[in-house]
């Protein structure tokens, strides 16, 4: 394990101190660039833990993974392609029903998740409690309640996510259930996704988008599987030091 690097997407609604947890955990070993084909800045970091090697990128600010902007197709699109190998998800711990919305979208595509509960020194100067251990368990994931531009919390959340790739933490992430009539229609298409694309990617969640008439998922689709094989198995932003 010692020899391999790992990929960390850092995602969450804008305004939830994404940015700033990239910061405190890479410092000066990073990069910015543009996505390949957008207009969206890319910022990608390196750091070490316990003797491993990791390389977090840090996604564009989002409130969805519904393809409603540039943003959102770019952190969806590097959700499924990209396939990092753990997703943090900040959230608000002062608005944490809100960002809820986009943790429960991206455990629909990976159940390599840990959410990151950010600012909870402004959630205790406003006399919210927020129990890890309960949302933890509603939601099937690990749960770290960091103030990042603090350091709180930060020792804790390096620990958990060592634990995830070494695999002494396991995960059964909460599945949204909707209407039975929707049930049906995804347990139709769902195996034809499947057969199509293999295991590698989220036959559950792209049918749902696709009954959903998601035009740019769809066309996203449609350059992966035609792309050379290199192009297929990785997502890689263009990157420029500074």
């Amino acid at each position: 394990m010692r020899n391999m690097t790992y990929r960390i997407a850092l995602a969450g609604n804008p305004n939830t101190g994404k940015s700033t947890l990239f910061n405190a955990l890479t410092g000066l070993r990073q990069h910015t660039g543009n996505w390949p084909g957008k207009t969206v800045t890319s910022a990608e970091g390196t750091f070490t833990h316990r003797g491993l090697t990791y390389t977090i990128v840090d996604l564009p600010g989002t409130y969805s993974l519904f393809s409603n902007s540039a943003d959102e197709e770019v952190a969806r699109d590097y959700l499924i392609f990209g396939r990092p190998d753990v997703t943090m998800v900040v959230v608000d711990a002062t608005a944490l029903e809100r960002n809820l919305n986009l943790v429960l979208q991206i455990l629909e595509i990976t159940d390599r998740v840990i959410v990151v509960v950010n600012l909870i020194d402004e959630a205790r100067r406003q006399g919210i409690h927020i129990d890890a251990g309960a949302l933890a368990s509603q939601l099937g994931v690990p749960v770290v309640l960091t103030s990042a531009r603090n350091g709180e919390g930060i020792p804790e959340l390096l620990d958990v996510l060592d634990g995830m790739v070494r695999g002494t933490i396991e995960t059964q992430p909460l599945q949204v259930r909707y209407s039975p009539a929707l049930e049906e229609r995804i347990a139709a298409l769902e195996p034809q996704v499947r057969n199509l694309l293999g295991d590698a990617y989220p036959s559950r969640w792209i049918a749902l988008r696709l009954l959903d008439g998601d035009e740019s998922l769809l066309a996203a689709l449609k350059q992966k599987l035609t792309a050379p094989h290199e192009e297929v198995s990785g997502y890689e932003p263009i990157r420029a030091s500074i």
